[in-house]
């Protein structure tokens, strides 16, 4: 049987739970019932482990259940949620990016738009995929499907999962800079609901080029930031192995993000991370999306405008003194 992937903070729970696997297989084969007290003792130590490891969770723990290599992609969520996918490909100038999904689907009988980062699963497909990582092809496919759906009133629903817009020579080449800026153009103006749904990780331009508008929902575990924790260390202290200092400091967790008033959802996983049981997390997912999809589609297209311009001019705080 494959092991399970050990993120470092589980250590501890995981040494306890290979020590009650050892005592259970000897238990069996030396049909040793003296065992069974110190099995059970051992049970209740893990059960008092996992839920005090998991429940207090810092938010350098809480990137690193989100870069969780079993963690459901978010193209998971399209296949699961939606109906009728018809996937688009290219950007019409360049090439087809595999780091970015613009397709039109049904989810719960309402038609729209879904955008989506891909990972893969495995090391091939996520060197195909780029890890996750859009070029500028990627972003100009999503500005084109942006504007389709904008012609045909369908709503957009973007689901973020990414480290971050691939930083190499060639995508600067491309134009990199200028596609993030032209999506972010668009996404201002299209007059039709925008429906971000934070599942993973949420970097900087390679998440905001498909990652604002009306409604922000984010996964318990997921974080959005203008700068990965690794980046932001080694800005701020010259050191990237201070990431978790960063990660606190940048305050990049769902929590915190709702607490500033930039998320307007944030969605519970099971207990260790949404890898522990996807199945349990999709039906809160679609429930929030399409919760968000009935109210935004009864607010005419002004006021939705005035409204989305309004959130963005909010966020932050300014303090005027007099010096």
């Amino acid at each position: 049987m494959a092991r399970r992937f050990i993120m470092e903070f589980e250590r501890p729970l995981a040494e306890l739970e290979d020590q009650l696997e050892h005592l259970k297989r000897l238990q069996v084969a030396e049909q040793n019932a003296e065992l069974a007290a110190e099995i059970a003792g051992l049970e209740q130590q893990i059960d008092e482990l996992r839920d005090t490891l998991y429940r207090s969770l810092t938010p350098w723990e809480k990137v690193q259940v989100s870069r969780h290599p079993e963690r459901p992609r978010a193209q998971d969520y399209v296949r699961r949620l939606f109906d009728d996918v018809f996937v688009l490909r290219g950007d019409r100038a360049f090439g087809d990016d595999q780091a970015m999904l613009a397709a039109f689907a049904a989810i719960e009988g309402r038609r729209c738009l879904v955008l989506a980062h891909r990972k893969g699963r495995d090391f091939k497909e996520n060197v195909t995929r780029n890890f996750g990582q859009p070029h500028p092809e990627g972003f100009r496919k999503a500005r084109r499907a942006m504007e389709i759906a904008d012609k045909f009133g369908l709503p957009v629903v973007s689901f973020v999962d990414t480290a971050g817009a691939y930083p190499g020579i060639e995508a600067e080449e491309r134009g990199q800079a200028w596609a993030i800026a032209a999506n972010l153009a668009a996404l201002s103006a299209v007059r039709v609901p925008v429906v971000v749904a934070a599942v993973g990780e949420g970097g900087s331009g390679g998440a905001l080029a498909i990652g604002f508008g009306d409604r922000l929902i984010m996964l318990e575990n997921a974080w959005y930031s203008v700068i990965s924790p690794e980046g932001g260390a080694t800005i701020l202290y010259k050191d990237a192995a201070r990431a978790s200092e960063a990660a606190a400091a940048l305050r990049i967790t769902a929590e915190d993000l709702r607490d500033l008033g930039i998320a307007d959802e944030v969605l519970p996983e099971p207990l260790g991370g949404a890898h522990r049981d996807p199945d349990a997390v999709y039906p809160f997912v679609r429930d929030a999306v399409v919760r968000a999809l009935d109210e935004l589609s009864q607010v005419p297209p002004d006021a939705l405008l005035e409204a989305r311009y309004r959130r963005l001019r909010e966020f932050g705080a300014v303090v005027e003194t007099d010096l």
